[in-house]
């Protein structure tokens, strides 16, 4: 299994007040469209990503308005060490609203919000380590801990990097084993006070990206892992599993050098 983080996938009401935002605030373009029966689905990400990179997936369902709930959390961008500040008041500049600046956050990391209310965090960088506005980390909510970390360390074979421990909450950080320094990873994020979480619709799934759908597919069954969609219901192109709070993940094989990054 490769195991790289392709996309994370969130849901828009407007498509193009998003593209507008994300390519105007984020200098995101378009790498991809699929125009389907009443929905869209556009992959954006900066120009210059990374072939290990992750993208942001904007799926429009026709007549929808997406509800965010908080089993969700946020997607990271990453800004260059030292500069956060600037950057925030760039988007600031340019009409962005002031959802959590720099100062109030510690001068470590800032927040924003898209036009759908998605939560975006702004974190410093090395610039070797990934492209201006690239995906950094994908935040989600988990209500038991070794739960979750067991289903991604067993499941999909991904280490632990990092940890942050306070005296209410805990997060940590996992990722595929020697994932590049440009890949996304997953922020699992548990609060002490056994609070559940509010799924709504906004946010979609995260996808990961695999070797041979079929084989890596069954080797997640042998791991007892939710079978939620399995490849055959999706034609052998794609498949979907869910982690222990509910959160989908699609498994995807990808073809980087395909005229469309779509298997469909």
């Amino acid at each position: 299994m490769d195991g790289t983080l392709d996309h994370t996938m969130i849901r828009v009401a407007d498509l193009e007040e998003s593209l507008d935002w994300y390519q105007t605030h984020l200098e995101y373009e378009e790498k991809d469209r699929y125009e389907g029966d009443g929905f869209t689905i556009v992959y954006l990400g900066p120009e210059d990503m990374h072939e290990d990179g992750a993208m942001l997936e904007l799926t429009h369902n026709e007549g929808e308005e997406p509800d965010v709930g908080d089993a969700w959390g946020h997607v990271a961008v990453r800004v260059p060490e030292g500069e956060l500040e600037d950057y925030y008041q760039q988007l600031m500049d340019e009409g962005v609203e002031d959802y959590r600046d720099p100062e109030s956050c510690g001068g470590r990391y800032a927040f924003v919000k898209d036009p759908d209310g998605h939560e975006i965090e702004l974190v410093q960088r090395d610039p070797d380590e990934g492209a201006l506005w690239s995906l950094d980390h994908t935040m989600i909510r988990v209500e038991d801990a070794d739960e979750a970390l067991g289903f991604w360390t067993r499941k999909f074979e991904y280490d632990e990097v990092g940890r942050w421990e306070a005296d209410t909450f805990a997060n940590y950080f996992v990722e595929p084993t020697d994932a590049a320094p440009e890949a996304m990873s997953v922020e699992l994020t548990y609060n002490y006070d056994g609070r559940s979480y509010e799924f709504g619709d906004a946010w979609g799934h995260l996808c990961v990206r695999v070797d041979d759908l079929a084989e890596d597919w069954d080797q997640l069954m042998t791991r007892e892992a939710p079978d939620y969609r399995d490849p055959e219901s999706n034609d052998n192109m794609y498949a979907f599993t869910k982690d222990p709070d509910g959160h989908e993940i699609e498994l995807i094989e990808r073809d980087l050098e395909a005229d469309s990054l779509f298997p469909f």
